[in-house]
């Protein structure tokens, strides 16, 4: 789990499509890329000692004022005479998936030298539902449609207005980098609100580089299983040089197998690529619902094509303003608030294994982390023990969202007991690995996008070994752990074409930014800089745990961001909302 280099990916675990689709939605982020400020939770929640403001991402300066943050500039509104070509495509969409329909396009492999080689990219979508003939997922696990209730004032002016007639295309990301935006589609297209189903088609486009769209791939199952498994805090040169092999072994196996695609597989070039799509589409403007990592590259089209911004909605926001050295440091801190509510929960349940106050199920955490490093644990999957970098991954990954509680304490009750199956599971899942051993594009496509949007944050062991105190001061549990995940981009055979800088969209329509409190993933004060930065943006809060907020929890942020889909009326700036 080397890093925030890498997806802090998904937790598929063995669920039906519905509950598949609400994982997918919580446990996909952005790692390495940007990590954000870890504030308190204005409402009381603990917080994680912090750093300096600045650092943290708790000052209430706007990010817009970061000394070193540029802004970024919009492209000229007209397409070029070389880009022509791509955005006159006639794409043919034929059925597909048991419901879809599938198509590809052409993209430039290099949008400033269109003549050197393209790039093929798929989409999936699912064509509105007149009203009446959709209904939600018959699954018991589904997560609840996300539409607010008869009384919500929302919901009056959204359910007269999905009588209306169709508003065109709504494109869906779930975020990554590397999270496929047809598998999440194929998953989730029938949980939305039925009304947003009704007038829009759900568009997914798997980002260049991503699932079906010329897809990289960087090593074979059984050397990523290697990978995953080495050791992330190591307390001896030879722990070092293992770590740093294992980074080299990754970069090299991308850089062999990708080729020259690897230094296309930016944000601002995926970004471009929903443009010709949105052309292809016939839209003349951009419907788009971003989670995670897909809130950054929404956030990019705003920035590049504020003219043809429409409704545009990015939950568990990221905030481009930050460098990767913040930005992990700061990520960590908000991995530290999501395991002082974990913390807090499992001490209250009989089945916590850990203790029965939150300093006993941390520190006996802290423990069992060391025992495991020194003595990785047998599990049931053979030829495979867990180690100690596995066993803070599969942490990691319950960290996502509240209902991976539950598996989190079954599998941290295993381990006392000297099974450390469930934890294995857990880091399985946030990796994607399947039964067969074989890994996704997900992993390779994460590490590609981010190495090429920043700078890498460290340049060898020495700079993280400086940054790891402050790293830990900010997370006690996982900061250590997470400056050495750090480390990956230092060996990218290709250099990063992005720096950090702020998104100002200026002459956008409204934006929908939402902020969980208690977001491990992506801190609730990314979505506050990043409203602040948008000249359009509106701050939607919602008070909870988790990774994103929308069809999850909370009716009052459904209802707030169904209304906005279907009527353009954005929710008024600052709202909160609860479960």
């Amino acid at each position: 789990m080397r890093a925030f280099e890498r997806a802090q990916a998904q937790a598929q675990a063995s669920v039906g499509a519905s509950a598949r689709a609400r994982v997918l939605a919580a446990a996909l982020v952005v790692v390495g890329l940007l990590a954000g400020g870890c504030s308190a939770d204005p409402a009381g929640a603990p917080a994680a000692p912090s750093p300096d403001p600045a650092a943290s991402g708790t000052s209430s300066a706007p990010a817009a004022a970061r000394a070193g943050t540029t802004p970024l500039e919009p492209l000229p509104a007209a397409v070029p005479a070389a880009l022509a070509p791509y955005y006159a495509q006639r794409p043919v969409w034929q059925p597909c998936d048991s419901g879809f329909e599938c198509t590809t396009f052409r993209v430039p492999l290099d949008y400033d030298h269109p003549g050197n080689g393209d790039l093929t990219l798929a989409a999936a979508r699912a064509a509105a539902e007149p009203a009446g003939t959709g209904s939600a997922s018959s699954d018991p696990s589904a997560p609840a449609p996300a539409s607010a209730p008869a009384s919500a004032p929302a919901s009056a002016s959204a359910a007269s207005a999905s009588q209306g007639t169709r508003l065109g295309s709504l494109l869906l990301n779930p975020g990554g980098p590397g999270g496929s935006a047809i598998e999440y589609l194929e998953a989730a297209a029938r949980t939305y609100d039925h009304g947003v189903r009704a007038r829009y088609d759900l568009v997914g486009l798997d980002p260049r580089g991503v699932g079906r769209s010329s897809p990289v791939s960087c090593l074979s199952g059984d050397r990523m299983d290697a990978y995953t498994a080495v050791g992330l805090t190591p307390g001896d040169q030879g722990g070092v040089d293992a770590l740093v092999a294992a980074d080299k072994e990754f970069a090299e196996g991308c850089r062999t197998q990708a080729g020259a695609a690897l230094g296309h597989l930016s944000t601002v070039e995926a970004a471009r690529d929903m443009d010709v799509l949105r052309a292809l589409l016939g839209d003349e403007k951009l419907n788009f619902v971003g989670k995670s990592y897909g809130t950054f590259l929404g956030a990019t089209y705003a920035g590049l094509f504020p003219s043809r911004v429409g409704r545009l909605v990015l939950d568990g926001a990221m905030d481009p303003s930050l460098d990767s050295v913040a930005g992990n440091r700061t990520q960590a801190g908000g991995f530290e608030i999501a395991w002082a509510a974990f913390a807090q929960d499992c001490a209250k349940r009989e089945d916590c294994p850990l203790g029965r106050t939150e300093q006993q199920v941390g520190d006996r955490l802290t423990a069992l982390l060391g025992g495991v490093r020194t003595t990785p644990l047998p599990t049931t999957d053979a030829g495979r023990r867990l180690t100690g970098s596995q066993a803070t991954t599969g942490v990691i990954q319950a960290m996502y969202a509240d209902f991976l509680w539950s598996k989190l304490r079954a599998a941290l009750t295993e381990a006392e007991a000297g099974d450390g199956t469930g934890l294995l599971k857990l880091s399985d899942d946030y990796y994607g690995r399947e039964s067969d051993g074989s890994y996704p594009n997900l992993m390779f496509a994460n590490i590609a996008v981010n190495c090429l949007d920043l700078p890498a944050p460290f340049h060898g062991p020495e700079d993280v070994q400086r940054a790891a105190p402050e790293f830990e001061r900010v997370s006690p549990h996982f900061g250590r752990d997470m400056a050495w995940m750090a480390l990956t981009c230092a060996y990218w055979p290709v250099r990063a074409t992005g720096a950090a800088h702020t998104v100002r969209a200026a002459g956008a329509a409204p934006i929908v930014v939402i902020g969980t409190t208690r977001d491990p993933a992506t801190p609730y004060a990314w979505a506050q800089s990043l409203a602040g930065q948008l000249e359009s943006g509106r701050l939607l809060t919602f008070d909870g745990d988790g990774h994103t907020a929308y069809g999850r929890h909370s009716t009052c942020v459904d209802g707030s961001v169904n209304r906005f889909l279907l009527t353009g009326e954005a929710p008024e700036q600052g709202k909160r909302c609860e479960r």
